[in-house]
């Protein structure tokens, strides 16, 4: 008789810690996060620094960080994913209390682990980390840096590069999309390695247009829940899914878009941004009814209008939302800016709004 499977032991993974970008060149990359969402470049690493296989800058506002790193040369994993993918997420890191027994649980419950727990350490201090592959290409790191006192972590140097803030203050959540059929495996992994539960559910029945009904599955874990995924999976409709169409031209699953959190939206996209940083345009339609169907709010809905942004009301309270254009080509990366006024929800009404935005892109682009 088989021995039963061992019983997660949840270690604690507080919250996020980082996302990492694989860029073609990353001194580049981090300029349009500075001036277009108003990031501080905060270090940078290299052969200036003891690397000599990549180059990295990290940027940061408020909790949220981010790394733009490139390849070197022709070879190696960053060079071989940029040369597939094209820019995108490639690391999503979460805070770790015992890197070592965090990286223990991921595989001991079936976790591919990429690195075993090195540390890592210069003058700032000591930095411990380890990786584990997740969905396609993309890998989780956990990380703990309480005994490192750098702007980064080990083989960084401190940069002062001001963004200006855009009030941008944690990252919310990030979206994991994967093929058709691969929902239900994505989401018992996610619990059985990290312990994340499911939070909230849409199907073809809840999201619909006259062309395609996305599937998606919200997993949630972390100290108060602070790490949020949604997962996307492509359902059956008449025409390609926006979700179908990214994992053809990713190819395969990985991370379509990435959303920070700010505590007042309006004044983090309406500041003026560079070519290259415009958000989709939510349907007039979108908009006639939402006195009736989400009551009384704290904004100025000609304001939201104006800029596009979306409302959407659950039990608890309500939430603002808006999608950004990609910012590669096609639609591989884009970023969303979300406000929660309370609610607990995850902005269905916002979502069913957003699709037909989404699906004329992709005509545009020829794709739907």
């Amino acid at each position: 008789m088989d021995a039963a499977p061992p019983a997660y032991q949840e270690t604690p993974l507080p919250g996020l810690d980082h996302m990492e970008f694989f860029v073609g060149n990353a001194r580049q990359a981090a300029p349009y996060h500075r001036s277009a969402f108003g990031f501080d470049v905060v270090a940078c690493a290299g052969p200036e620094t003891g690397v000599r296989d990549r180059a990295a800058c990290v940027l940061l506002q408020g909790e949220f960080q981010l790394a733009t790193t490139a390849p070197l040369g022709p070879d190696g994993v960053i060079s071989s994913q940029v040369r597939r993918h094209g820019d995108g997420v490639s690391t999503l890191a979460l805070q770790a209390v015992d890197v070592d027994a965090a990286f223990h649980d991921a595989v001991l419950h079936g976790a591919r682990a990429v690195a075993a727990p090195p540390t890592r350490e210069d003058r700032a201090g000591v930095g411990r980390l380890a990786t584990v592959r997740t969905f396609g290409d993309t890998v989780h790191t956990v990380v703990d840096r309480s005994a490192y006192q750098g702007a980064c972590l080990p083989g960084c140097r401190a940069e002062r590069g001001a963004g200006g803030g855009a009030g941008l203050q944690l990252g919310d959540h990030c979206v994991g999309t994967v093929e058709l059929g691969r929902m239900d495996e994505s989401v018992s992994w996610d619990n059985r390695v990290f312990g994340f539960e499911v939070f909230q559910e849409f199907d073809e029945h809840d999201i619909a247009t006259q062309y395609s009904a996305p599937r998606s599955t919200v997993v949630r874990g972390g100290r108060r829940g602070r790490v949020t995924r949604p997962l996307n999976e492509p359902a059956a409709g008449v025409r390609r899914s926006q979700i179908q169409e990214y994992l053809e031209s990713h190819p395969g699953p990985g991370v379509p878009h990435i959303a920070p959190h700010t505590e007042d939206i309006a004044a983090s996209v309406g500041r003026p941004r560079p070519p290259g940083a415009e958000f989709l345009c939510a349907p007039d339609a979108s908009y006639f009814s939402l006195p009736e169907r989400i009551g009384a709010i704290d904004e100025d809905l000609a304001q939201l209008r104006a800029l596009d942004v979306l409302v959407d009301r659950d039990q608890h309270g309500y939430l603002l939302q808006i999608v950004q254009r990609p910012v590669a080509e096609g639609p591989a990366l884009g970023v969303e800016v979300i406000q929660g006024k309370r609610s607990r929800g995850f902005g269905q009404g916002n979502i069913q709004a957003l699709v037909p935005a989404l699906e004329r892109e992709q005509a545009e682009r020829g794709n739907l």
